[in-house]
């Protein structure tokens, strides 16, 4: 618990990037926004998950894990200090028409935010592994995503908490973020790492991260898997308040009730999948929340308000582990190439900018935010053959020498 408990603090820290999605209607509302505008928010969040880390991955592999674990954190905080510098720091912003700088101070930090999460997630994911005892690797991750689950919480819970509680606004996160941020870089920096090094392995470069990304098909599916789960999660935290007010009606408490029915099942679900994987194999947890999440969107589809809501609590409970399951059997499956396989994994996380779009595509032919829910539900598809592929390949007998998939 010694060298664990810092690494849970860095994993909350990580949650703040997802302040991103609630401060798009935040952030509009305040400076007048038009719709394209706000959505660069999401945009700079996700912009560097695409080009850090791969370069993370080499540099934690000649740096060490600490190094990149330290950097990330103090990125962050250095994003998070800007806004309360400008200014932004709890009060009600008082904008004059027209003026928008603070917006883009805004952005600035959310960049930086950013950034440090995308080092966080590179370093994050591996250095469990080297705290965690045998054999507690994949509880222990699954674990933390809960812990990075509530940092991502709190940008939907505080901001209604600061109007109708403190006098205050959205701003009060930045303070709040950034002494967390400083918390966890302080109990950080005194952690001792354990980080042998193969003197006959080569380090990693870019090359040969993308040389891995080529030459093992396995790695390739799994970092897809990444992929289109963060698109799939990106669609319901968006989607479902729009359909809650598209579909229902419902635009009163709108952050608090789409927390409600699909981060906090996620949030759950992740402390429940630490308990779960202690007596099932990840794999086989993979196709059984696979599965959830399939049934989970289909009840989203079928039409009646309760189905819907249902679906969605499902879908949460189903999401909730998938990104912990895909990186950590694949970082099992090949250890000695952990940095590269962190930074194909977290350069995957741009799924979430790309696959959205294309939910939004369908529900504007289609005429009904609905139906854009085929986008995620085709990423689970996907998913769900990944996790059979997997448990077949455990199945057989050649499987202890190295994974495959058809």
């Amino acid at each position: 618990m010694k060298k664990t408990a810092p690494v849970f603090l860095a994993f909350l820290a990580m949650g703040f990037a997802d302040v991103a999605g609630p401060l798009v209607s935040l952030a509009q509302q305040t400076f007048s926004l038009s719709t394209f505008t706000a959505e660069l928010l999401p945009f700079s969040g996700f912009l560097f998950f695409g080009l850090l880390s791969v370069p993370m991955g080499v540099l934690q592999d000649r740096k060490g894990k600490k190094y990149l674990l330290v950097l990330g954190l103090s990125v962050a905080l250095a994003g998070l200090l800007i806004p309360i510098v400008s200014g932004l720091y709890g009060p009600k912003p008082v904008i004059a028409p027209g003026a928008i700088g603070k917006f883009y101070v805004v952005m600035a930090s959310i960049l930086l935010l950013g950034a440090g999460a995308a080092i966080l997630q590179v370093v994050g994911n591996p250095i469990m592994r080297d705290v965690s005892p045998p054999g507690a690797y994949s509880r222990n991750l699954s674990f933390a995503q809960g812990v990075k689950a509530v940092g991502s919480s709190l940008g939907f819970l505080l901001p209604p908490l600061a109007v109708a509680y403190l006098g205050l606004d959205w701003p009060l996160l930045f303070p709040v973020y950034a002494a967390l941020s400083a918390l966890a870089l302080l109990a950080c920096l005194p952690l001792e790492l354990h980080e042998p090094k193969d003197p006959a392995s080569a380090p990693a470069t870019l090359g040969s991260c993308l040389a891995l990304l080529a030459q093992n098909r396995f790695v390739l599916m799994m970092t897809a898997g990444i992929f289109v789960y963060v698109g799939a999660e990106v669609c319901l935290s968006s989607g479902v308040p729009l359909l809650l007010k598209s579909a229902f009606g419902i635009t009163s408490f709108g952050l608090w009730i789409s927390w409600a029915l699909f981060f906090f099942p996620i949030m759950l679900g992740r402390f429940a999948g630490a308990l779960i994987l202690r007596r099932m194999r990840p794999a086989r947890f993979l196709a059984l929340t696979a599965a959830l999440s399939i049934f989970g969107l289909l009840l989203i589809l079928a039409g009646p308000r309760d189905a819907a809501f249902l679906g969605s609590v499902l879908s949460g409970l189903g999401f909730a582990n998938v990104f912990p399951l895909i990186f950590s059997i694949t970082v099992d499956a090949y250890p000695a190439q952990s940095n590269e396989i962190s930074g194909l994994m977290i350069t995957a996380i741009v799924g979430g900018a790309i696959i959205p779009p294309l939910m939004g595509l369908l529900a504007d032919a289609a005429g009904s935010v609905r139906w854009g829910f085929l986008a995620p539900l085709a990423a689970f598809v996907y998913i769900a053959w990944l996790a059979a592929a997997n448990l077949r390949a455990q199945a057989a007998p050649e499987a202890q020498a190295e994974p495959a998939l058809p």
